[in-house]
Parts: C-alpha cells; sequence; structure tokens
C-alpha cells in the first residue's frame, strides 16, 4: 500500500527563500494572489476579492498553511510574501495519474506576477522537493497544469518533469508531467558535494 504521507518539514530554506507556515502579516499578499488576473490565468482566473477576504476573515491567515506540506515562500532576508508552494497528495478522484491507486505527491505553486522571471520558483520547488526526497521513500511526483501555460511546463521540463499525457479538465486540455522523487537526492548540488553516478 502506497504511504499517503506527505513533507513534514515546517521550514524549509534556499539561497534566497524561506518556505515556511503563514503568519497574519502574509494576508494581503495571499490575498492578491488569488485575485490576480494574471496569476490565477490558466487556474480559472481570478476569485472575487471580496469572497477571498471573506475566507480568511473566517478561517485566519495563519491556518491556511495548516496542512502538512503546505508553504508560504517568502523572501529570505525580507520575509515578504513571494507566493505559495503545495506538496500534497492528488486526489484518486481527479483526472490524471500514473499508478492504478491515484494519490501521487503534486507539486503546485504560485508567485507573485512581480517576482516571475527570477527563477524564484525553481528554487523553491527545487528546495522543497530536495526536503521530501531526504525524507520520503522513492515515488512518483506529479504536476499538472493547462498544456497553453508554456510558461509552467518549461519550468516543470526544467525541474526533470516529463510530458507523458494530456487530458481534459475544467474546459481546458491538461498536461500531465512526472519525475521520480529521489531524483532530487543528488542532483543541483554545489559541484564539490556532487557524487560520482552509480
Amino acid at each position: 500500500m502506497k504511504s499517503s504521507s506527505t513533507l513534514s518539514a515546517t521550514v524549509i530554506t534556499s539561497d534566497r527563500l524561506r518556505l515556511r507556515k503563514a503568519h497574519d502579516t502574509d494576508r494581503d499578499g495571499i490575498i492578491e494572489l488569488l485575485t490576480d488576473p494574471q496569476v490565477r490565468m490558466y487556474l480559472g482566473g481570478p476569485r472575487p476579492r471580496s469572497a477571498v477576504e471573506q475566507y480568511f476573515d473566517a478561517v485566519g491567515t495563519s491556518n491556511v498553511t495548516n496542512k502538512p506540506g503546505t508553504f508560504v515562500i517568502a523572501d529570505k532576508t525580507t520575509d515578504r510574501l513571494i507566493g505559495t508552494l503545495v506538496l500534497d497528495r492528488r486526489s484518486a478522484d481527479l483526472p490524471g495519474h500514473v499508478t492504478e491507486e491515484g494519490g501521487e505527491l503534486e507539486l503546485t505553486y504560485l508567485l507573485r506576477h512581480n517576482a516571475w522571471g527570477a527563477g524564484l520558483a525553481f528554487e523553491a520547488a527545487t528546495a522543497a522537493l530536495r526536503a521530501a526526497a531526504d525524507e520520503l521513500p522513492d515515488q512518483p511526483v506529479l504536476v499538472v497544469t493547462q498544456t497553453t501555460n508554456e510558461r509552467s511546463l518549461k519550468l516543470a521540463a526544467r525541474l526533470g518533469f516529463q510530458r507523458i499525457s494530456t487530458f481534459e479538465a475544467y474546459d481546458a486540455e491538461q498536461t500531465l508531467a512526472v519525475t521520480n522523487l529521489h531524483s532530487f537526492r543528488a542532483r543541483r548540488r554545489p559541484p564539490s558535494a556532487a557524487t560520482t553516478p552509480k
């Protein structure tokens, strides 16, 4: 039976970033992510600001990252919110799987529009996947995105994900890409830390 666990770490750091749990001061930044038409272009469009504000008023900002594997991406120096990242299990009820039982790890992320183009999504995803590779058994990791979202697909390819299929969902063609978790154990380390391939 496949493990249902995900990443237990609550803080992950990289050169420029800190993946952490949400603080109350992140409220405006997360609301901006969820209501920005450019950020939400391939995710069904922006959510109504009033509905998002009501949700945060009801649940509290610090509670939106309570679930394991759910992080705010923050600038390591200023602690300012840049985006969000989730490494969670893809529901077996959804289309897009590589195992019969479903429930594979799935990587999702959102970055504020003003943070695009600086390699921050790649850095955040690499940090999270390396932490998971050190903690969890080897297994598939999925990325699912609209086929028209070329920016996201290029990033997935740069991370080592390979496109394997497409399917229709949310009135658009989606691309499913996959990699193995433990491929992040030995990759992208400084040359001095590299090991000879077996």
